[in-house]
């Protein structure tokens, strides 16, 4: 997996692409904690990219919506392929997570 990071005004977006799973997870979580890191409060998933999603997968996710929450910063999802949206709505994470259909969506969401 790699992650492309990108700056829209004031939202920092992630747009992992390939496989979001137990070989890759730790992927995820750096570059979230490392936005967080650099000052990072608001902050979108774009998960267009992500061809497959497993346990450990959905775990990384999870663990960076906390990680966020916990540093007082919000993290939204946007572009979620079908597959990872089964995923999310068989494991009610769908209540959790903001989604949103597109990235210029959930950027526009934290005016």
């Amino acid at each position: 997996m790699t992650i492309t990071t990108r700056q829209l005004e004031d939202v920092t977006v992630l747009a992992p692409r390939g496989k979001l799973t137990i070989e890759t997870g730790s992927t995820l979580r750096d570059a979230v904690r490392a936005a967080l890191d650099n000052g990072a409060r608001k902050l979108v998933l774009n998960l267009s990219e992500v061809t497959t999603v497993d346990s450990s997968g959905i775990g990384e996710l999870v663990s960076a919506y906390t990680t966020a929450n916990n540093q007082n910063a919000r993290l939204k999802l946007a572009a979620v392929p079908p597959r990872v949206h089964d995923v999310l709505l068989i494991t009610r994470l769908l209540s959790v997570f903001e989604v949103h259909e597109s990235e210029d969506e959930a950027v526009r969401s934290f005016a």
